[in-house]
């Protein structure tokens, strides 16, 4: 068993935010599924919101928030994650994240949903920037161990106790009920072994469930993994249903997850239609292409499926070709190498899947219903994004949160109790797999049916059919893991699996259309903005 004092799975913006506070007092592990740079973070184009321009105010951030968000946000977090914003982003320009300036001061871009220049950016890779400071930071701190290629199977909770363990009474059951937080198993891809790795007080800072759907922005890594782990430990989850569309993802039938920036309409690209040249977007809202996600996604997806088109145009052409090549350097040359010139001509887009707006629930110190275990980031529902994220929040809330959760931990250290004995993995009932088909088979059938039936447009028989066809492969899945030996595949499979199903629950129990989650059996928003809360 290996213990630490805390253990952080994830190693993106939240997960190193919380361990490079931590580490000031305490041990840190910090486990990441691939590279240390794997998750979404790294990806992450547009950049950071924040109140730091005159006339902004935070009461303009939080305003446009929540008309974002459908009215779903919760005030209170809205209100944290805003006034903590300025000080989240002096603390990355003191790790060394070079934001782009402009006169001595940092230069602003606008995006969708915003009404005011408020997102501070590294060029269009403002994600890469913060992962590199991060990690730097981290891999220089003597109280921080950094491992990758570490995949989590499950957390250890009250019920992993050893037997021979004295917090257990006499039929073997454990004293707290199963719901304390100890750690997690994890699988060594490298070795193909299970370690228990222990601590006194665990974050899931995994990201989001992207990789849930056929095609999505995220890595492919992102499989849900912490908020599968949390629910079949026994957490509640919230407003799953609204998974955020990107409206504007590169349609290349070889590069299937080149996102381009929100940046690109903030800075003055439009939306045509391919066969005509025309402007649509201000038939669909009078804030045109700077309409908040949701609403681009689903004029997008619209306007392909009645004139049967396989996509749209971004075009921003109509701007000073220096002007495209210093802001969006990055995209530019990788738009180059597939033969596209952004600076002469549009840009192929179709949406995809972006970002996991619900997840596990907590308050605003990332605490979970289980003692001992925290949730930050993509994977967190803190009622900072209700019904719909606002461009350039999510980056935001990583460091605001991972603060958060590590002062709350830092504060109340004196309360956590070492972790008891450990019951190591067992393996000895299971073989190796003969039938590897079985995962690829089905890891394909979920993220189609999820992409035709629980998409960016949602009927009451679509989501039937796929809780149906969840229901089958759940089965077939929790058989295959009962008798195999775990594999990264397997593990992913089964998370995203249960991710899909809670998906696919909440979205059946909102009988209304509100931000990302539009059912045409209900195309009406109730008066009253309610979260779905899933308790297990």
């Amino acid at each position: 068993m290996n213990e630490q004092d805390v253990l952080i799975i994830g190693s993106g913006a939240a997960g190193l935010t919380a361990a490079l506070v931590l580490a000031e007092r305490l041990k840190v592990l910090v486990l990441a599924k691939g590279p240390l740079d794997g998750g979404s973070t790294a990806w992450a184009q547009g950049g950071i919101a924040a109140v730091l321009d005159e006339g902004d105010t935070f009461e303009d951030h939080i305003r446009d928030t929540m008309v974002a968000g459908g009215g779903l946000n919760r005030r209170d977090s809205v209100e944290f994650v805003i006034e903590n914003a300025p000080q989240a982003i002096a603390r990355l320009a003191d790790l060394g994240v070079p934001f782009n300036e402009e006169s001595g001061a940092l230069h602003l871009t606008r995006e969708g949903g915003h009404s005011h220049r408020r997102i501070v950016h590294v060029d269009d890779a403002t994600g890469y920037a913060v992962q590199e400071a991060l990690i730097k930071a981290a891999r220089a701190h003597p109280n921080i161990t950094l491992r990758p290629d570490m995949v989590a199977i499950d957390l250890v909770t009250d019920r992993h106790r050893d037997a021979a363990d004295g917090r257990r009474n006499e039929a073997g059951v454990a004293v707290a009920g199963g719901r304390q937080v100890w750690g997690v198993y994890a699988l060594d891809a490298a070795t193909g072994r299970v370690e228990c790795f222990a601590a006194r007080s665990t974050i899931l800072a995994t990201g989001g469930a992207g990789r849930t759907y056929l095609f999505s922005t995220a890595p492919r890594g992102a499989t849900g993994d912490g908020i599968a782990m949390a629910w079949r430990a026994g957490a509640r989850v919230s407003n799953m249903e609204f998974m955020q569309f990107h409206p504007t993802c590169l349609y290349n039938l070889d590069v299937k997850n080149l996102l381009i920036t929100e940046a690109v309409r903030g800075e003055g690209g439009h939306l045509l239609l391919p066969t005509t040249g025309e402007r649509f977007m201000p038939r669909f809202d009078p804030r045109g292409e700077l309409a908040p996600r949701d609403i681009v996604a689903r004029a997008i997806d619209h306007e392909i499926k009645r004139l049967g088109l396989d996509y749209v145009h971004l075009d921003i052409s109509h701007k000073d070709p220096d002007f495209v090549r210093g802001h969006f350097p990055n995209i530019h040359e990788r738009l180059l190498a597939l033969g596209i010139d952004m600076t002469r001509q549009p840009i192929p887009v179709v949406p995809a899947q972006h970002y996991t707006c619900g997840g596990v629930l907590v308050d605003l110190a990332g605490r979970t219903d289980l003692p001992g275990l925290y949730a930050i980031g993509e994977c967190s529902e803190s009622g900072l994004h209700g019904a719909n994220r606002l461009a350039s929040n999510s980056l935001l809330e990583c460091f605001v949160f991972g603060d958060a959760a590590a002062r709350d931990i830092l504060a109340r250290w004196d309360g956590f109790a070492p972790p008891p004995v450990i019951r190591p993995w067992d393996a000895s009932r299971v073989t190796d797999s003969d039938e590897e088909v079985v995962i690829k088979q089905n890891w394909t059938e979920l993220r189609r049916f999820m992409w035709n039936y629980v998409g960016i447009v949602r009927t009451n028989k679509r989501l039937e059919r796929a809780a149906h066809r969840i229901k089958l492969l759940k089965n077939e899945v929790n058989e295959y893991y009962g008798n195999f030996r775990v594999t990264a595949d397997l593990i992913e499979l089964r998370n995203l699996l249960q991710t899909a199903e809670l998906i696919v629950k909440s979205a059946r129990a909102r009988r209304e259309s509100r931000g990302l989650h539009y059912n045409q059996d209900y195309p009406a928003t109730h008066p009253a903005a309610r979260d779905t809360v899933l308790v297990p």
